[in-house]
């Protein structure tokens, strides 16, 4: 657009006060975040595995499995470990009912001395890391490939692994977006 001296006007887009609206997602479903250019980001959770508690040579079959799986992946990925917090609500609850039907003075103890330590890590924000890791595509086909190709490879190598779900992939982006705060604005309730 020229304006009265020939210059050009440039109109400006009004920079929004909301962080939401930079971002690129359309929706978030059946465990995929459509972006805005209809490209597709999904994957698999993988549920962890402490192999340090098992013998060195089962140690080291794990390690070169997980290597072999990441070198038979062709395509664009990203691991990520998002940290969940901890809800022992129904634990604890269920520690008090028993704490409450039990006589005993020696098993009152030790029930008690568990809701101690159960309201400790409640009151230092415990927080259970899980791993993931995503893709982006856009053939529906293909993410169903790959997803149960990821699924086969990590189950080969002695990890379980299964598709990221609505609640991981919003987790995810709270994490990033909010600093692991979970967002409940706008949130209908029934």
């Amino acid at each position: 657009m020229y304006g009265k001296v020939g210059a050009i006007i440039v109109a400006k887009k009004k920079k929004s006060k909301y962080t939401n609206d930079d971002i690129p997602v359309k929706s978030i479903t059946n465990g995929i975040i459509v972006l805005d250019n209809n490209e597709k980001v999904t994957g698999v959770k993988i549920m962890p595995k402490n192999i340090f508690i098992l013998d060195y040579d089962t140690q080291n079959a794990i390690i070169t499995n997980l290597r072999n799986v990441y070198n038979i992946i062709d395509y664009e990925f990203w691991i990520i470990a998002a940290d969940r917090p901890v809800d022992i609500n129904v634990y604890l609850s269920q520690l008090q009912l028993l704490y409450n039907s039990v006589t005993n003075p020696v098993k009152r103890k030790l029930i008690m001395e568990d809701i101690n330590k159960a309201n400790l890590f409640t009151n230092n924000n415990v927080v259970d890391t899980e791993y993931f890791l995503l893709f982006k595509e856009k053939d529906n086909e293909l993410i169903q490939k790959r997803i149960r190709g990821l699924i086969n490879a990590f189950a080969s190598s002695g990890l379980t692994a299964y598709q990221t779900t609505n609640d991981d992939l919003r987790m995810i982006l709270d994490n990033f977006l909010n600093g692991g705060q979970t967002t409940t604005f706008g949130t209908v309730v029934a």
